[in-house]
């Protein structure tokens, strides 16, 4: 596979790391095929629990490589959204399994909103977030108009896309933005920590939550109470309900197979 998109995979954890540093791994198309390749084998993948995606050097992703899509030759917008934004946001949001975005520097425009359509997403305190569309005349895409109003209210989100104003880590915590921020030199341990703890717990209940969360983006609530009570029936009878309820009743911690 493509370098890239590095992978790493431990303790149940696939890291998967956008390595185009020198260019604040920016987005080419190699890249986002690269990424979409990688992320379905990590769905498809059993040993792999928990999915993190993260960035090499200064930078978590800064968006799209202009310098590709200016070219005389190069490609369009349409292939840009079409081929490479909008399958990796749905891959992200389709796979059962729990995806953690760690951020490790400036993360704009569609970086920006891949991380905010992961799970959770986890920032050095050092990082930072725009939307960046509007400083060279476009719109957000990615879904930063689909997730950030859900994430932060309609006033904030369209202060973010229309401003194109930096946030910081703290205050992408303090609005709702992210789940959590850490100081820089205890980053990557955290993230670890986090995914790996991901990674151990029931994660066939994992993905079913997270399939309901999908839902109840949409769904009205009768369809989601009439969802979530179908989803419980299948969860109860899966073998990591059987060993949860075990090592309850038996003072022990369990040991999840995601099954």
């Amino acid at each position: 596979m493509s370098e890239t998109v590095q992978f790493k995979q431990e303790n149940g954890v696939a890291i998967l790391t956008l390595n185009r540093p020198k260019a604040f791994n920016s987005f080419n198309r190699e890249m986002a095929f690269a990424l979409l390749e990688r992320l379905d084998a990590c769905a498809k993948d059993e040993t792999i629990r928990a999915i993190v995606l993260t960035g090499e050097g200064r930078a978590f992703c800064a968006g799209q490589d202009l310098k590709e899509a200016t070219e005389d030759n190069g490609i369009s917008f349409e292939m840009i959204l079409n081929e490479h934004y909008n399958p990796i946001i749905k891959a992200i949001r389709t796979i059962k399994k729990p995806v953690l975005a760690a951020v490790n520097g400036v993360a704009a425009g569609a970086g920006a909103n891949i991380a905010f359509a992961c799970d959770m997403t986890i920032a050095k305190k050092s990082a930072s977030f725009t939307q960046a569309f509007s400083k060279i005349g476009l719109v957000p895409d990615s879904g930063g108009t689909f997730f950030l109003p859900r994430l932060v209210g309609m006033q904030r989100a369209t202060a973010m896309m229309m401003l194109s104003n930096k946030i910081t880590a703290q205050g992408a915590v303090e609005m709702g933005l992210i789940y959590q921020y850490v100081e820089d030199e205890q980053f990557e341990e955290q993230v670890m920590n986090l995914a790996t703890s991901l990674a151990k717990m029931p994660t066939k209940a994992l993905g079913m939550t997270k399939e309901l969360i999908n839902a109840g983006m949409q769904n009205d609530l009768d369809s989601q109470l009439e969802m979530e009570g179908k989803y419980q029936i299948e969860a109860s009878q899966s073998a990591d309900y059987e060993e949860g309820v075990n090592a309850f009743l038996e003072k022990r911690k369990p040991e999840f197979k995601g099954k």
